[in-house]
């Protein structure tokens, strides 16, 4: 059973103040996990998390991050101007994005973000918004920048389960492709560059990692040779995953940061290739396992099932109904309940898919019990939407000190309504 950092008593109290559902992050986890990943790569001088803010986009929770000089991984306007907001600026910013407009662009380029180029195209593209924006087309534009490109191995790597096969997969250039942007970038007076890849999601076997650093490794050996360029970095991309399932282990960064160091050496290293930067875009491993969403019964239904219905909905959390995802279930008070029935765990929204949880045995269930689905701090909250009039819910920080504090309050019908046109009507 998960054991979590506050009981009943606790929740009832915050519930008094910020009525169910809501999300609530534990700050002192969120803190530990973060030293921790950065000791695990402390080898590598210059080594930098850029937290993937897709999964999380909070800026209470992003200015905690920034303690740890993680840096923030952007893919669109709305995540630059949160980093701008907590004052994550220039090459504290990775923007990769696909299909990206024009005016995003210009945005990480006044900001001073590495632009991570996800398609050949995408140079000239580049070019072409900034020069109308009025970017200055002489030796200016590109001194002292520093740009990337996303490699897509194809079937070079196999995938995993959620981002599926490489050669299927919408991102990154191919391996042709991607010389030859380098050598665009060069002739255009480019001379700061780095190289990503992003090739699994929610993995959790290390060696999978490892791997990916030393085909990364490899690669940046043959850009130097072909093309004398020296990476000032190498981005493996996140990917790292989180134990849903209590029969799940979770990745032994300590591992992972070993297996990376040795690959470093042998490829980097003992190859002259300089003192390349090993970075990261991790979002679900940092804050995934150290949030949740608190909700309670409202209606216990007895049909052809036992239905235990929730004042939450897949608004709140749709990884379940979404990919079958697994979100271990605790009834604080009832950990240690000898009686228990099985339940399909749902929510209001008029789909038959919202659920969290099929056939789970649990504690058995009462209308007014406190419910905490684990495992909800990353693409929880996050992907939440208004279908059926359903409104999001707060956020709230648990505190090193025990205190809680609201990050962000919930929606009312007013911001429901907000954006809609009664004119005329």
């Amino acid at each position: 059973m998960r054991k979590l950092p506050f009981d009943k008593a606790k929740l009832e109290e915050i519930a008094k103040k910020w009525p169910t559902p809501f999300h609530i992050y534990d700050e002192k986890a969120i803190r530990d996990n973060a030293r921790r990943l950065k000791k695990a790569f402390a080898w590598n001088k210059g080594f930098k998390e850029y937290f993937a803010v897709k999964a999380c986009p909070n800026p209470h929770l992003m200015k905690i991050l920034k303690d740890y000089d993680f840096g923030g991984d952007c893919s669109s306007m709305a995540e630059l101007v949160l980093c701008e907001k907590v004052g994550v600026t220039g090459e504290g910013i990775m923007f990769t994005s696909n299909d990206t407009p024009a005016e995003e662009f210009v945005k990480a380029y006044e900001l001073g973000a590495i632009i991570n180029l996800d398609d050949i195209t995408h140079w000239d593209f580049l070019n072409h918004a900034l020069d109308a924006a009025g970017v200055p087309k002489d030796e200016t534009r590109w001194a002292n920048r520093l740009m990337c490109c996303r490699y897509n191995p194809g079937p070079l790597k196999g995938g995993n389960a959620i981002i599926g096969k490489p050669e299927e997969a919408k991102y990154g250039f191919t391996r042709e492709q991607l010389f030859d942007c380098y050598r665009r970038m060069q002739d255009a007076g480019v001379k700061r560059f780095g190289l990503h890849t992003m090739v699994a999601s929610n993995e959790l076997d290390p060696e999978y990692i490892i791997d990916t650093a030393k085909m990364l490794f490899t690669l940046a050996g043959e850009l130097h040779e072909q093309l004398g360029i020296t990476l000032e970095f190498v981005n493996i991309g996140g990917g790292i995953g989180i134990p849903y399932k209590p029969d799940q282990k979770a990745m032994d960064l300590e591992y992972v940061g070993e297996g990376i160091a040795k690959a470093y050496k042998t490829l980097v290293a003992d190859k002259g290739l300089g003192k390349i930067r090993l970075c990261m875009e991790c979002g679900r491993c940092i804050t995934g396992p150290y949030g949740y969403l608190v909700a309670r019964v409202r209606h216990i239904k007895n049909t052809y099932r036992l239905y235990a219905g929730l004042d939450a909905c897949m608004s709140n959390l749709m990884r379940p109904a979404l990919y079958g995802a697994y979100h271990e279930i605790v009834v604080p008070g009832k950990e240690t309940s000898g009686e228990t029935s099985v339940y399909d765990v749902t929510g209001s929204l008029c789909e038959n898919n919202d659920k969290f949880a099929i056939q789970r045995v649990l504690p058995v269930l009462e209308r007014g019990d406190l419910v905490v689905i684990c495992d909800a701090g990353a693409h929880g909250f996050a992907m939440g939407f208004q279908y059926n009039g359903k409104l999001r819910s707060a956020e709230l920080l648990l505190a090193e000190d025990g205190s809680v504090r609201q990050i962000r309050r919930a929606e009312t019908l007013d911001d429901y309504f907000a954006t809609l046109d009664f004119n005329g009507l």
